[in-house]
């Protein structure tokens, strides 16, 4: 074997990555076990310890601090969690309104409501359906009639054709999105998730985000569908504020001590404690603070201790303070306490009216300080000087010297109002002012204003970086047009739920590993314990992987590593079996390894890359479980690839170098499928005839119950997992809710116990009022109140009908897209049509077969058989199945056709080719589809409600995936070549 140095160099390489990657939860899991123990279940304790840990180094020799070490760990998905899961979708509907003026044009509005009602059947762009609704009801007027106007007479000309203005709203569509996607991450970031996720759905109007550890499900409401309001202020300088932080300051002293608030600051507590919050709290913030504060110093200066008042040092030495609009730095750990103090009632009365403190919107750079604001509010209604509302553009420029700024642009009215204020803040050459530019309440920047601007164009310059002076500017453009985001999916899991998920995920994926190791052990004696050697290291380089990648692990995600765990040990199978076939030829052990791993491999290539494809298509295509599933399956069969040929080969080596006794088998297995010769192409006849009775039956069923039936996520709809008490009868459930939902259809099942139920409801899915998702919720408890059992909602899942209608294209485009790069695949590979349309024409099969098993079995069987996304991440796996069992085949074909010299045979000898290539490998085949079902059945057992629907699916794959591979897509070759003649005829 070539190039051992270099792959054993790589496997150490990639172990000490993925011991490193592991690693950070060893020291996540310390802190917070020592925070349960100091708190003794005080949970406000347990946080306070935490949040005081954010930013002592916790990482032995590198010194990471816990906040950091936390970013680095595991990251599980919500099913494991809890959290939630929401889609934003931004109403352009809206925006194209607020764009033309609101116009009462009869025409113009009906155009906007049918291309909405387009959108939600399904199209993709909502600004070409808008401007194609429009040309047909009023053909002969332009629309720049509507959108051009003084503030946007650079973008778009009074003259300018549809066809421009259908570009300039497409741009603005798309800075819409962007804007909102900021101001969201921004709130979120607020919010203090724990490793939020969120990503613009590329080519929608949509945002996904995810949130894993969030219950609150209405304050997650307010946070993200609320408008945001772009405000400029102008701002104290800190000389100004001084005197009003130190009267503060005393202010606090006094107050604190002689009173029991003093141990809400858990600094004497802490301390007497001996632990190590009293610790931290003597040397409070000595990373992140700019001047540590001592014990002492927090009683006799609680303020001070906690805010740092910018200061420099003067010509004569002395401290002075800073100029500028900054007034105080606090750590970030500090800052709900810095709000708890300006809001006791003894303090606020001591603040002047005018003032209003704000925070930065982040961190100064490179550390966990944020930045506080004393904002100058001088009207009597408390408005700001200048709102959003005068911003006609914001754009990211450069200034001469090449350094990033925004130029921002006002209206007219709104370069009035600039001119003053600007005025006012330039006013003494030797003070210059700033202004604060707010959103949501916070202060993303506060330039200095140098002049008065009186043509309403700026340049807010500064220390910038590219993507900082992008996001300011799409900051400033926020508050020019209104584009409401609307919630239009939701998925929330409670905790209890979570736990459930990571108890039966484990329990499964342990039992699972069990039977692969127990398999390999009994069947291949010696050298399947080989095999497990590189299954347990495959498992710790998946891992590893997973985690250094910052990938999320999701309930099916697990699914996914014990599903790659089981297709890895196809590519030990294909070796071994080769192997026994060298030594039956009576070749050394030596030999025999060798040449089995070298006529192995064009078979394991070409299977795994049939399933990478299909990994690769689940990830593009899906999203959620389904794509967390992808993500795993590809890093799995890289990560397999790897470990079972070139770590196990290593090993043989090895063990060859040491003349160990190498065995393939005992005598119980070692004769297995010897002398098979089973006429699978004589009987296809059959096999025809029974598949095209199951789909036959399959279209029957469909009928007679009415249709396939669709999940939520294809359909549209509201889920809910309730927990009752005691065991509930569905049918009376279903009884008693139907007043409460107004008749609508109303789905009730069992979610694994009969104490677990599934109700799913269309009940106001289109309603696009923001109080909807509370008043289903009410109807639901309205309802379930009437059955006198305690309950709990436990978690709840919305799918709007324009996502409904996008996943069922998505689904149809990831079938046809996998089918077509398979035939592509196969055609390439093995440079014959016919073998190529026998392998897609197997893949479609397959598909009706899945289905129509599915129609047959609906409401046979006691759990859900819903199509949905996971339905079709089923399906494309069942796919990858049936490739990986033909393309084996079709590889001893070519090998064979290779021995003898010939390209291909024909009549006959075809047909007598294609049995001995099925039966050569059918030993591979049976052991490949025995080790992959007990695995999938033992997670169908104990893996969970959430997944077994999708797991029963890929069960049945699996069974339809072998018969297929052996039955129909070798067999129809010699159907789909009955019309070649032999090239000597």
């Amino acid at each position: 074997m070539q190039g051992k140095g270099f792959i054993k160099f790589m496997a150490i390489l990639l172990g000490i990555v993925c011991v490193y990657s592991l690693s950070f939860n060893l020291v996540t899991s310390k802190v917070e076990k020592d925070a349960k123990a100091y708190a003794k279940g005080d949970l406000v304790k347990e946080k306070a310890y935490l949040d005081s840990m954010s930013s002592v180094p916790v990482y032995p020799v590198f010194g990471f601090d816990y906040e950091f070490c936390k970013g680095k760990e595991i990251n599980l998905g919500l099913d494991l969690k809890g959290g939630m899961n929401v889609t934003m979708e931004i109403s352009l509907g809206e925006l194209v309104k607020s764009l033309a003026g609101n116009p009462d044009d009869a025409n113009f509005n009906k155009a906007i409501t049918t291309a909405q009602n387009q959108m939600n059947a399904g199209g993709k762009d909502f600004i070409n359906l808008f401007v194609n609704e429009f040309e047909k009801l009023s053909p002969n007027v332009k629309l720049a009639d509507y959108f051009s106007n003084q503030d946007n007479a650079q973008q778009l000309k009074a003259n300018a054709s549809n066809s421009d203005v259908k570009t300039y709203l497409s741009k603005e569509a798309n800075s819409a999105i962007d804007r909102s996607f900021i101001i969201i991450r921004s709130r979120i970031d607020g919010f203090g998730v724990v490793s939020p996720n969120m990503q613009k759905q590329e080519g929608t109007n949509r945002i996904l985000i995810e949130m894993p550890g969030v219950q609150d499900k209405e304050r997650v409401h307010k946070l993200l569908q609320g408008s945001a309001e772009l405000q400029f202020w102008q701002v104290y300088q800190n000389e100004e504020v001084y005197s009003v932080m130190e009267n503060i300051n005393k202010t606090l002293a006094s107050t604190l001590k002689d009173t029991t608030a003093t141990a809400a600051v858990k600094t004497d507590t802490a301390a007497k404690s001996g632990s190590a919050l009293a610790n931290l709290a003597k040397k409070a913030g000595s990373k992140d603070s700019v001047d540590a504060k001592t014990a002492d110093l927090a009683k006799s200066n609680p303020l001070f201790s906690v805010l740092n008042i910018p200061t420099y040092q003067a010509e004569n030495g002395q401290p002075s303070l800073r100029p500028g609009p900054t007034v105080g730095w606090v750590a970030q750990k500090d800052t709900a306490k810095v709000n708890a103090y300006f809001n006791l009632p003894e303090v606020k009365s001591i603040i002047p009216q005018s003032f209003k403190f704000m925070w930065s919107v982040r961190p100064m750079d490179g550390t966990k300080v944020f930045e506080l604001y004393a904002i100058k509010s001088l009207s009597p209604d408390g408005k700001p000087d200048l709102g959003g509302e005068a911003i006609s553009d914001a754009r990211h420029d450069y200034d001469q010297k090449g350094k990033p700024e925004v130029t921002m642009y006002m209206t007219g009215d709104g370069a009035q109002k600039w001119k003053k204020i600007t005025a006012e803040a330039s006013a003494d050459p030797n003070n210059k002012k700033s202004i604060a530019i707010v959103l949501d309440n916070a202060v993303y920047s506060a330039p200095t204003v140098q002049n008065e601007i009186p043509n309403g164009i700026s340049s807010i310059t500064g220390n910038f970086t590219v993507n900082e002076t992008q996001d300011l500017a799409n900051i400033l453009k926020a508050g020019k047009l209104p584009a409401p985001a609307r919630i239009v999916g939701e998925f929330v899991v409670g905790p209890s739920l979570g736990q459930a998920a990571i108890d039966n995920g484990l329990l499964s994926f342990v039992l699972a590993f069990v039977v692969i190791l127990v398999f390999m052990a009994l069947y291949y004696n010696k050298a399947g314990w080989v095999a497990n050697l590189a299954l347990v290291i495959n498992l710790f380089f998946i891992m590893g992987i997973l985690v250094s990648l910052g990938a999320v692990l999701t309930l099916p995600g697990i699914a996914g590593i014990i599903l790659v765990i089981g297709l890895s040990v196809d590519a030990n199978i294909l070796i071994f079996e080769r192997v026994r076939e060298e030594l039956n030829h009576g070749k050394s052990v030596s030999a025999s390894i060798s040449e089995g791993f070298k006529h192995a491999m064009p078979s394991i290539i070409d299977s795994n890359v049939t399933v990478l494809i299909l990994g690769v298509i689940l990830y593009v295509f899906g999203s959620g479980p389904v794509q967390g599933f992808a993500t795993t399956l590809c890093i799995g069969i890289l990560s397999s690839l790897f470990c079972a040929v070139l770590i196990s080969r290593l090993v043989f080596d090895s063990l060859l170098g040491k003349n160990a006794n190498i065995t393939f088998g005992n005598k119980y297995t070692i004769h297995a499928f010897k002398n098979i010769a089973f006429n699978f192409v004589g009987h296809r006849k059959i096999y025809y005839t029974i598949s095209s009775i199951i789909i036959v039956l399959g279209f029957v069923f469909y009928f007679k119950n009415g249709g396939l039936r669709l999940g939520i996520d294809f359909k549209g709809g509201r889920t809910y997992i309730v927990h009752f008490d005691k065991g509930m009868n569905t049918e009376d459930v279903k009884e008693v809710l139907a007043p409460s939902f107004e008749h609508e259809e109303i789905q009730v099942k069992t979610a694994g116990n009969d104490n677990e139920l599934k109700i799913t409801t269309t009940y106001h899915i289109t309603d696009q009022d923001a109080g909807a998702d509370k008043l289903v919720e009410n109807a639901l408890k309205a309802g379930l109140d009437k059955t006198n059992v305690k309950y709990s909602i436990e978690s709840n899942q919305k799918v709007g009908p324009i996502i409904a209608s996008d996943l069922v294209y998505s689904a149809y485009g990831a079938i046809l897209f996998s089918c077509l790069l398979m035939f592509i695949y196969i055609i390439v590979r093995f440079k014959k049509l016919n073998y190529g349309l026998g392998a897609v024409i197997a893949l479609f099969h397959d598909v009706l077969l899945v289905l129509s098993f599915y129609t047959i079995l609906d409401g046979v069987l006691p759990f859900s058989l819903e199509i949905g996304q996971d339905f079709i991440a089923a399906i494309l796996t069942v796919m990858s199945y049936t490739m990986t069992e033909t393309v084996v085949v079709f590889d001893r074909i070519r090998e064979k056709l290779a021995e003898s010299g010939k390209d291909d045979l024909y009549g006959e000898e075809r047909n007598q080719l294609i049995n001995f290539a099925l039966n050569s490998t059918l030993s591979r085949t049976i052991l490949t589809s025995l080790t992959v079902f007990f695995v999938l059945l033992v997670i169908f057992i104990f893996g969970g409600e959430s997944i077994r629907g999708f797991i029963f699916a890929l069960l049945i794959g699996r069974v339809i995936g072998t018969y297929s591979s052996l039955c129909i897509s070798t067999p129809i070759v010699i159907d789909l070549g009955k019309g070649e003649k032999h090239p000597a005829h």
